[in-house]
């Protein structure tokens, strides 16, 4: 069977972990990839689910850049972890 060549761009440090892990799995990266392709193309569907991480959210994200605008502003309240759960409780 002729083979392909599929060239995949990743974070080099994602691709330090990936094959890590491929390693103590015994494998290569290729052989992971491969095994992807093939689960995908016999299922027709991704091997897992996927979801949006709420932390990318626009509300969250939004809130997120107005705390550090105010932090920059010294506008900076100081509260220790029980102090906010009390607060999440009211």
């Amino acid at each position: 069977m002729a083979q392909g060549i599929v060239s995949v761009r990743m974070d080099e440090t994602l691709k330090q972990d990936f094959d890590g892990v491929c390693q103590e799995l015994g494998m290569s990266m290729t052989t992971a990839i491969t095994m992807l392709a093939k689960k995908m193309t016999r299922e027709k569907r991704l091997p897992f689910e996927v979801s949006i991480d709420p932390f990318y959210s626009e509300s969250n994200l939004k809130a997120l850049s107005e705390s550090m605008e105010q932090m920059k502003r010294g506008q900076v309240v100081v509260k220790s972890l029980s102090e906010l759960e009390r607060m999440a409780d009211e």
